[in-house]
């Protein structure tokens, strides 16, 4: 199905080129299925997003401004979004299809990743990212929940519903709560910086299995990544390089945090993570 879309971007998709399977997902604003193209029987994801719940909450420019940026990348780590049609009451996003689900389910079976598994995943959205962020694209929302595994076990990041693509720093407070760096807290002006606190933030709950300025309400989280109030739990299965890594990221000072070049030269991944990106 991709070559098709490619050599025709403009094809006019419609419901009827697709075989509806069983539903994959549900989100805020409407389901996602598993789907064949008819024609070439490719297997896809098929997001499907209410327009009244579009219109309730204004969304229009930001599903706008997902589906440009998800179509313009190519990255063996970003979801293929292949394209997307309409119809009077819903608007369907024809996406690649990750076997593996999301990463958020594999991470609550076993509570905490293995390093290696951690490095591969961190080095792969590192590469990610990288190419994102010279596509001038800063993904503000990475996330267990917005990460998926293909049949191979290698790691794509799906969800765009909050990137942006710009070139100056910006000021709007989107994102998870823990996953916030602190100049989106503070309501400061960001760049793309916010995506490598994320990625310690990530690293972190890899290996603990929760992240690490958790608290009991908003207000502390809040407080605890302000401070950086950062702690290592003891256990035997975290190198003293990943807690170096981490502690590399969690800078609040965000022209200071470890540079996604750095981060893949940074001894932890060298040795961890597996150059093919498979887990």
């Amino acid at each position: 199905m991709p070559s098709q879309t490619e050599k025709n971007p403009q094809k006019q998709w419609s419901l009827q080129d697709f075989e509806i399977g069983k539903p994959l997902g549900k989100g805020k604003f409407g389901r996602v299925y598993l789907a064949r193209e008819t024609k070439s029987k490719y297997i896809v994801a098929l997001k499907v997003i209410f327009k009244e719940q579009i219109e309730k909450y204004r969304l229009h420019h930001q599903l706008r401004r997902e589906m440009e940026i998800q179509t313009s990348l190519r990255h063996p780590n970003v979801l293929r979004l292949f394209g997307w049609f309409h119809d009077s009451e819903r608007i369907y996003l024809i996406l690649e299809y990750a076997h593996g689900g999301e990463l958020y389910k594999e991470l609550r079976k076993t509570s905490h990743l293995t390093e290696k598994q951690a490095a591969t995943y961190i080095s792969s959205l590192t590469q990610a990212l990288a190419y994102c962020h010279e596509k001038h694209v800063i993904h503000r929302d990475i996330k267990p929940e917005n990460l998926l595994l293909d049949h191979e076990g290698r790691l794509k990041i799906a969800d765009f519903g909050w990137s942006v693509q710009s070139r100056s720093k910006r000021h709007t407070m989107c994102g998870t709560l823990d996953y916030l760096a602190p100049e989106m807290v503070e309501n400061k002006a960001h760049d793309y910086a916010v995506d490598n606190w994320t990625l310690g933030i990530l690293c972190y709950e890899f290996l603990y299995g929760a992240p690490p300025f958790e608290a009991e309400s908003q207000s502390d989280t809040f407080r605890r990544i302000m401070k950086v109030d950062l702690s290592f739990p003891s256990t035997p299965y975290v190198s003293a390089e990943a807690k170096d890594l981490i502690s590399r990221l969690l800078v609040k000072d965000s022209s200071k945090r470890l540079s996604l070049e750095k981060i893949m030269e940074h001894p932890w991944i060298i040795k961890n993570a597996d150059p093919t990106g498979t887990c």
